[in-house]
């Protein structure tokens, strides 16, 4: 058959891509919180929704999101109100330009401290 020669950055970028896949699942010090960003893979300028789950409890006060990557970042505070509080914070960020990024999200107890952490990873390419 005809075989068509791949570019070595695409063949980079594939690879690159296939890891962050790879390492997608979520990473949470506990099930307080859980993180669901869409897409995981885009193009820039990427357009990415984060969705965060959210376990009640009177200790909760403020969640907090982190896109990063090398060259960029951007954070979002959510305040809460305890127990009573929406179990879902949706969060978009817009316009990403490419990179891997991590997002980040925080929960945040009355006393200011980490209560739980999650994260997961997004590839933004050219």
């Amino acid at each position: 058959g005809i075989r068509i020669a791949q570019p070595p950055a695409m063949i980079a970028r594939i690879a690159v891509a296939s890891l962050l896949l790879a390492l997608a699942a979520p990473v949470s010090s506990n099930e307080h919180l859980q993180l669901k960003v869409s897409p995981e893979v885009s193009t820039e300028p990427a357009w990415i929704v984060v969705r965060a789950s959210i376990e009640p409890d009177d200790e909760n006060r403020a969640i907090r999101v982190v896109a990063e990557s090398e060259g960029f970042f951007r954070s979002s505070l959510v305040q809460l109100d305890g127990k009573s509080a929406s179990r879902t914070a949706v969060l978009q960020y817009k316009s990403l330009p490419a990179g891997e990024y991590e997002i980040r999200g925080v929960l945040i107890g009355r006393d200011g401290r980490e209560r739980a952490v999650a994260r997961r990873f997004v590839m933004v390419t050219e």
